[in-house]
């Protein structure tokens, strides 16, 4: 039986196939939901049911269970994940149209440095090579995908404000990675990249105005860095606590950096967060959302930012609504990583 849904913010509907995935169904019509990776991991396409029902079951009828990018407090609230969810009704959905910005544009850009942060991370630094025509505007926590020459991509947030036609990435090293570990050793300044920018939903949602816990793994740290800068020396900067979790201090590529950010932003903590520290550090320890749940007993006036680890993301939100968080102003950017 097919079921009819509504796109509540911008009045768009869509039928959908018996067995048929939301997003799919949308894709199908040409109606731009946001989404990334469509196997559930990254929670990108994190719709709000405002009427109806929707399952977890496979095309064939099996049932299944909630996809590793929603959880369970989530799905109570009556957010579903479009890419997994097959309605069962009719359906009215909530979900921001896509963020006002320039729409994805296939670009060339020229290296401008490439210098390693730690053995694993790597400063890489584009120029854009923009068109006089074109004027390319982004929002800072998006990202961009760098073209590998043979229909594959990979995706990379960008880890600056916009700026012009600058960006900064912060890349991960993937061992046996196409990029990540192959291109990226061989690149040097002057060389040239085709990449295709802005992507992604992920952003600072400026009308909460609501403290800010910020909740990064990894070179997660990036996008959030992008959305601090744009937030530095602002009059309308709410407190920001940000907790970043690495395993050793070595991995704390901006350690230094970080830490004088709280000269242009309004009530800034920083937290670090080891899991494999060392017995020399004086720091916390742990998980970085286990630190956020000892210093904040309660945290339902926040905005919640997360990114990085899927396994740290999933955690995080269980943890964090019995802490009494708001789905609501929960965002979250979940890193899915591809090496082939």
């Amino acid at each position: 039986m097919n079921h009819r849904v509504v796109w509540l913010e911008t009045g768009q509907s869509f039928e959908v196939a018996a067995g048929e995935a939301v997003l799919e169904a949308a894709l199908r019509g040409e109606i731009a939901l946001p989404h990334e990776c469509q196997f559930g991991g990254c929670g990108t396409c994190r719709i709000k049911l405002v009427e109806g029902a929707v399952g977890y079951t496979s095309e064939d009828g099996e049932a299944g269970e909630l996809p590793m990018g929603l959880s369970p407090e989530e799905a109570e609230a009556g957010f579903a994940l479009a890419c997994q969810a097959r309605p069962s009704s009719d359906l009215v959905i909530s979900v921001a149209p896509p963020l006002a910005c320039s729409s994805p544009t296939l670009l060339s850009a020229t290296v401008e440095g490439v210098q390693a942060l730690t053995p694993d991370v790597t400063h890489l630094r584009l120029r854009l090579r923009l068109p006089e025509d074109v004027e390319l505007v982004y929002r800072p926590g998006q990202y961009m995908n760098v073209q590998l020459g043979d229909g594959r991509h990979r995706s990379f947030s960008m880890a600056s404000r916009p700026n012009g036609g600058t960006v900064d990435f912060h890349v991960r090293r993937i061992p046996g990675g196409t990029f990540t570990e192959q291109q990226i050793a061989t690149l040097r300044a002057g060389q040239t990249l085709d990449v295709e920018m802005p992507h992604g939903n992920f952003c600072f949602h400026a009308e909460d105005y609501r403290p800010l816990v910020m909740v990064a793994t990894g070179t997660g740290l990036a996008p959030i860095k992008s959305m601090l800068e744009a937030l530095m020396d602002d009059e309308d900067c709410p407190p920001v606590s940000l907790y970043w979790g690495m395993r050793t201090e070595a991995d704390l590529y901006l350690h230094d950096e970080i830490q004088t950010w709280a000269d242009r932003l309004y009530e800034f903590q920083y937290v670090p967060v080891l899991s494999r520290a060392s017995d020399s550090w004086t720091g916390r320890r742990g998980y970085v959302q286990d630190a956020v749940l000892a210093d904040l007993p309660d945290l339902s006036e926040h905005a919640i930012y997360l990114c990085g680890s899927p396994t740290m993301i999933a955690d995080a939100k269980v943890a964090f609504a019995a802490r009494g968080a708001s789905m609501d102003h929960l965002y979250a950017d979940s890193f899915v990583f591809q090496m082939v």
